[in-house]
């Protein structure tokens, strides 16, 4: 399947203006990283979708078209942006937890731990009984066979996945809820009177976004959104680690408030009443057992649209389970397909988190198809996503012959598609946007600054 034609089915599923179509170029064809996915196909298709949706909106405000162009090598680069950063010319280095990855277990099979985060490292060797290293890891999962320690794990709250074959995974529970899902549930649940954007400079101009996320698809929402002119509030609590913040915050606020105080969940509920749009990327029910439920947050703002994006879906046993790009990626059989294509036996990561990005840009479509929707018809929207559901749209994108002869571009050979900003951490080198608008040129007008650094207010 083509960039365009990936395009066109979600803008078609959406119901948006199908002359908006007419107005956008896709340029590049997979392989475009070394995969045998389609990668580049996903990474052009939903930054595209985006984009073109805030096009949309900005035509609905202005009665002016513009031409929406994206570049598959450009969309490739900013899906891995987080890998390109250069703080004052010099590559960012994560470490990540030294034991997190891939291991076999005792019936010949494979696990991936995540364990980024301090508490869930903590927390997987307390359930493995041995110390922080890899080798006691290794030993220590000899003991389990994977299905069994993924059960485990997930009783414990802990994040693991097994790895799995596709019709290993089609024939699990989960695996079978997941296409009935929608790639991006747009549902009506509120009434209000329709409301028109207010006149502004660019697409989401005056458009105020809380975001509650961390990692990267919730973060990459939100950095969308504010690409392309929206006052996007990236709110924390203290003491919660965060990702990539140098990267994934560009163009945001950044607040921490402790929503489990009185004085922080009051704050949050001033700030919710002022809001337009409202993303939690939080462990299912997590936000809502705060307190800020989407029944709620609609009666708080009516009008709002609140989003979501889950690892594994809103149905199906694995509901609520704790997942990232990586352990979906794992679980639903592409780390397995994409190790055979290699002629491998370890289980291949794709080449960027895949997942993360593409639920991230249709996160934001379907948050912009809702302001569209609204501005017209009126009503409070629930926009929802998961990655599992964006996996199983990446796999029927199809497969690419001898994909892995694609090249695999350094930061270097992407140079001409990054600038240089100051930044709250030091002279910021990272990749722009790869959704280029016309007439409203996508940017970030603030730069990524430390969690904690702006007070919890709206810019007036």
């Amino acid at each position: 399947m083509t960039a365009y034609h990936a395009l066109q089915s979600i803008w078609a599923d959406a119901g948006m203006p199908a002359t908006a179509l007419d107005h956008v170029c896709l340029q590049g064809n997979d392989p475009a990283l070394p995969s045998s996915f389609r990668v580049g196909t996903a990474a052009c298709a939903s930054i595209a979708a985006a984009g073109l949706a805030a096009a949309a909106l900005w035509e609905q405000r202005t009665g002016r078209a513009q031409e929406v162009t994206v570049d598959m090598r450009h969309a490739c680069a900013e899906f891995r942006s987080e890998h390109h950063l250069l703080l004052d010319g010099v590559p960012f280095h994560d470490p990540g937890s030294p034991i997190a990855g891939l291991y076999p277990t005792s019936d010949g099979r494979w696990v991936r731990l995540h364990t980024n985060f301090a508490h869930h490292a903590a927390g997987m060797l307390r359930l493995l009984g041995c110390s922080d290293d890899r080798k006691s890891v290794a030993q220590a999962l000899q003991g389990w066979t994977a299905f069994a320690f993924e059960d485990a794990a997930a009783a414990a709250g802990l994040p693991v996945a097994a790895s799995r074959s596709f019709a290993e995974w089609d024939a699990h529970p989960q695996g079978q809820a997941v296409p009935a899902q929608p790639l991006v549930l747009i549902t009506r649940i509120g009434d209000a009177p329709p409301e028109a954007l207010p006149a502004g400079a660019r697409p989401l101009s005056n458009v105020r976004v809380l975001e509650l996320t961390r990692v990267i698809a919730g973060p990459v929402c939100g950095r969308a959104l504010a690409a392309h002119g929206a006052d996007v509030m990236n709110v924390t609590g203290p003491g919660l680690p965060s990702y990539r913040i140098e990267d994934l915050g560009r163009g945001k606020l950044a607040v921490q408030l402790d929503l489990r105080a009185p004085e922080g969940a009051a704050q949050l509920e001033t700030l919710l009443r002022e809001a337009d749009v409202f993303v939690q990327g939080y462990r299912p029910g997590a936000i809502g057992g705060l307190g800020f439920t989407r029944e709620r947050a609609v009666a708080l703002r009516p009008g709002l649209v609140c989003a979501s994006l889950s690892a594994y879906g809103a149905t199906g046993p694995w509901a609520e389970r704790r997942g990232f790009d990586s352990l979906v990626q794992t679980a639903s059989g592409f780390n397995q397909a994409e190790a055979e294509a290699a002629g491998q036996s370890k289980p291949r990561p794709l080449p960027a988190q895949a997942l993360d990005h593409a639920t991230g840009y249709l996160l934001a479509f379907g948050i912009i198809t809702a302001l569209h929707r609204r501005a017209t018809e009126g009503g409070s929207w629930h926009v929802a996503v998961s990655l599992a559901r964006t996996g199983h749209w990446i796999r029927g994108l199809g497969r690419v012959h001898n994909g892995f002869a694609a090249g695999n571009p350094i930061t270097a050979d992407v140079a001409d598609l990054m600038e240089t900003t100051p930044s709250g951490f030091g002279p910021l080198t990272a990749v722009r946007h790869a959704a280029l608008l016309s007439e409203t040129p996508a940017r970030w007008e603030r730069p990524s600054v430390k969690l904690g650094s702006d007070p919890p207010a709206w810019p007036q």
